[in-house]
């Protein structure tokens, strides 16, 4: 749950600054769907990626050399089962985004966003954890992965950030989001 809690209060909380991009699955998306620049998006993964090796290095350092647990597929999740698991969450978390955060017609949802897309993460962190790690987060397993130096199985929370956030921003950007052309209001003239 603290999952849950700490990403709808950070997203909240980096809204009007960046959008409340703390993932670089989410930046793909965003990006595939056409709601971002790729130079942006490079930017902002590097922003991530510094912002998770920071912290951990920090926590390290406050905990006396403790690391923070580095993601790796558990005992019988093959690298193929591992890839197609953190595909579904990150594709169901970007689903979330993009319906609650991204859409313009949004209705009872608006405002929402940071807190379902949290919930969102909490309830993929209680059903992928014990197999995936349920990272849907390259940053966040980037940093931990650096600090203590294990990249076991690191290249899965890679690739499917790729596939599963840029599929649903594709699919969500075009099948799900409703585009129409609204005429200019134009003056009429009296007679």
């Amino acid at each position: 749950m603290a999952h849950a809690f700490v990403v709808a209060v950070m997203i909240s909380a980096g809204f009007r600054i960046s959008g409340g991009h703390l993932n670089p699955a989410v930046t793909i998306g965003l990006c595939a769907g056409g709601h971002i620049t790729v130079i942006r998006s490079l930017f902002y993964w590097i922003d991530q990626l510094l912002a998770s090796v920071a912290a951990c290095a920090l926590l390290s350092y406050l905990t006396g050399g403790l690391t923070t647990p580095v993601h790796t597929l558990a005992a019988g999740m093959d690298s193929l089962k591992g890839v197609i698991m953190e595909i579904v969450l990150t594709f169901s978390l970007l689903f979330t985004v993009y319906a609650t955060l991204v859409d313009p017609k949004k209705g009872f949802l608006e405002g929402l966003g940071p807190l379902l897309t949290g919930l969102v993460v909490g309830a993929n962190i209680m059903a992928g954890g014990p197999f995936s790690g349920a990272s849907m987060n390259p940053a966040r397993s980037f940093g931990p992965a650096l600090v203590a130096g294990d990249w076991t199985d690191h290249w899965v929370y890679w690739v499917e950030p790729l596939i599963g956030g840029g599929l649903a921003g594709l699919i969500y950007e075009n099948f799900f989001i409703v585009k129409t052309h609204v005429p200019l209001a134009r003056d009429e003239e009296a007679y």
